[in-house]
């Protein structure tokens, strides 16, 4: 595949949101909740234990929820529980309309009012816009996309990567914020 990256490969950031084995190597993962292959990339590298860093890749274009939902995680995050969000997008991808969202946020016990201002709030809009944009810059042309040392992987990741980048286990990661 030809290189089509205007920017260097990411790094890590201050407010990224990650999780997994710090001892493995970094994985930067830019994905969409509205997308079936990346709830497959999500599953297989929480499975594997994963150190991984979630950036959105939140694209209108290709469904009209990519973006309030990534801003819904983002409200979320705000409240401390991005990972335990994004787990349960992953988990039901049929439920991401407005009613589902505040079902999902009553569940983890969020400030309801905070979330749904949150979500309509500028920060979350930037923060998704900015992770997005980075993507398409780094070279990120579908979703899911893996960067690992800065090599871009396109697609889910299948045993082989992930064997390739030292995850060989089934273990889970704890459920975390």
């Amino acid at each position: 595949m030809e290189d089509l990256r205007s920017a260097p490969p990411p790094l890590l950031r201050d407010d990224d949101h990650v999780r997994g084995d710090k001892d493995g190597a970094l994985l930067f993962l830019y994905a969409d909740f509205t997308c079936p292959r990346c709830a497959l990339a999500h599953e297989r590298l929480t499975t594997a234990g994963a150190h991984v860093v979630f950036r959105h890749m939140a694209l209108r274009a290709k469904d009209e929820r990519a973006l309030p939902t990534a801003c819904a995680a983002e409200a979320a995050a705000a409240q401390g529980c991005f990972w335990r969000f994004c787990d349960a997008l992953y988990a039901d991808q049929g439920r991401l309309d407005d009613p589902h969202l505040w079902e999902r946020a009553r569940a983890l016990e969020l400030d309801i009012e905070r979330f749904d201002a949150d979500r309509r709030g500028p920060l979350a809009a930037a923060r998704v816009q900015r992770d997005t944009r980075a993507a398409l810059a780094a070279g990120a042309t579908t979703t899911p996309m893996l960067f690992a040392a800065g090599t871009v992987h396109p697609g889910v990741p299948d045993a082989g990567l992930l064997a390739s980048l030292g995850y060989h286990g089934q273990v889970r990661i704890p459920k975390t914020s």
